[in-house]
């Protein structure tokens, strides 16, 4: 039996999230059928983190245990040839026996974008969060370093969440300038992330663009002193698990907030 991490990119439109379900395709699903078409097993594979519906990825990973002939580096060709075409093993690796996608996970990068502009995107309608109110992106920058450092975020959890302990490290918290001025990305690192937490903190950055919020109600939420009542979740298809880390040094550098 040999343990292998494969690294998967895929477009969550046509997906309920990355968790097999009653009701409704996975990419967990995909990937079990696809193992099961090539190997003849049944093969349970884990995830490092569950999107959600609609939900991206480039850089997801899974680990499995796997008993067959097919060399570890032809892994992702071979898997490739059995899933849709939204969905897409880019790297396998072998690795220790004791690894685990999820649990052995160091660290995230979340990714989400924005298209700022009067009209809506054709192209980009499935992988941006479209707003056509002018954004002030200095209040947005001086929001998303609200986030950075070791937080109790309750107030940014959904409903949902099965956690116990709601303290989470987030190290970098900035917004990028895309390719073109509407574009915008805002893009979180962290050790972990609670259920929608990524989505609510975009939310809470853009109630502060708007003007429809500021940075002393925002530090307020996030040190429990002011509880929220309408948590606003921005909505899924801007967002990407861009990379998981399983290394802590590679994502523990407390990179500051710039717009560039």
């Amino acid at each position: 039996m040999r343990k292998l991490k494969m690294i998967i990119e895929y477009d969550g439109t046509l997906y309920n999230g990355w968790q097999i379900q009653p009701n409704g395709r996975s990419i967990q699903e995909e990937l079990m059928k696809a193992l099961l078409q090539l190997t003849g097993q049944k093969i349970t594979i884990h995830g490092a983190g569950r999107t959600d519906a609609k939900v991206h990825a480039f850089g997801q990973c899974a680990s499995l245990e796997i008993d067959c002939g097919i060399p570890t580096e032809k892994f992702p060709a071979a898997m490739n040839s059995c899933l849709p075409n939204d969905i897409v093993v880019t790297n396998a690796m072998e690795m220790p026996k004791d690894f685990h996608a999820r649990y052995s996970a160091k660290g995230k990068q979340y990714e989400y974008r924005i298209i700022n502009q009067p009209y809506p995107s054709a192209i980009h309608r499935n992988y941006a969060w479209h707003l056509s109110a002018p954004l002030n992106r200095d209040l947005m920058k001086e929001a998303a370093s609200i986030f950075r450092g070791t937080h109790d975020f309750s107030q940014f959890m959904a409903s949902g969440g099965d956690v116990k302990d709601a303290v989470r490290k987030i190290t970098r918290s900035e917004l990028l300038q895309g390719e073109t001025p509407g574009e915008i990305s805002i893009v979180f690192e962290g050790n972990g992330f609670l259920y929608k937490m990524v989505r609510m903190m975009v939310a809470a950055v853009i109630e502060t663009g708007l003007n429809k919020s500021d940075k002393s109600q925002l530090s307020k939420r996030l040190s429990l002193q002011e509880t929220c009542a309408n948590k606003w979740t921005a909505p899924p298809q801007g967002l990407f698990l861009n990379k998981v880390y399983y290394d802590e040094a590679e994502f523990c550098l407390d990179t500051p907030g710039t717009m560039v």
